[in-house]
């Protein structure tokens, strides 16, 4: 499967430092989680930085439409949206094993798990808009 081409057009420069900001502010709410009382995956879900990069995200996603960005855009709400999706079902299916104690154990590894990918996808798409390549 090919990935879509984003060459239609060149983005402004204003849109390119604003999705900079907006991966910012993910790696921020990811950092407050490595580095406060919260998990990576708590921080970035509740956490303000996040929530205002994807309403930030919202708001100017059909400018980047034809460009590149469009799919740095998608590839950051597809990482916030899943990984509340991932936390939600982690605690649904580890919910009814806390009973018998397991479940604190496999809910842990699911949000480190989850943790560990926001990291990468955070870093990758951030590494590649650097690189004014599509994501």
């Amino acid at each position: 499967m090919n990935a879509p081409a984003y060459t239609v057009s060149t983005p402004d420069p204003s849109l390119v430092s604003y999705t900079h900001w907006m991966y910012g502010l993910h790696a921020a709410s990811a950092l407050i989680g490595i580095l406060g009382s919260s998990t990576i995956v708590g921080s970035f879900i509740f956490g303000i930085p996040s929530i205002i990069a994807v309403v930030m995200n919202y708001v100017k996603r059909s400018e980047a439409r034809g460009t590149y960005l469009e799919s740095h855009f998608s590839w950051q709400l597809r990482t916030f949206w899943f990984a509340a999706l991932w936390t939600m079902i982690a605690f649904v299916l580890s919910g009814p094993l806390m009973l018998i104690v397991v479940g604190f154990f496999t809910f842990a590894l699911a949000v480190f798990l989850i943790g560990v990918w926001i990291i990468y996808r955070v870093t990758r798409g951030w590494l590649r808009l650097k690189d004014g390549q599509a994501i």
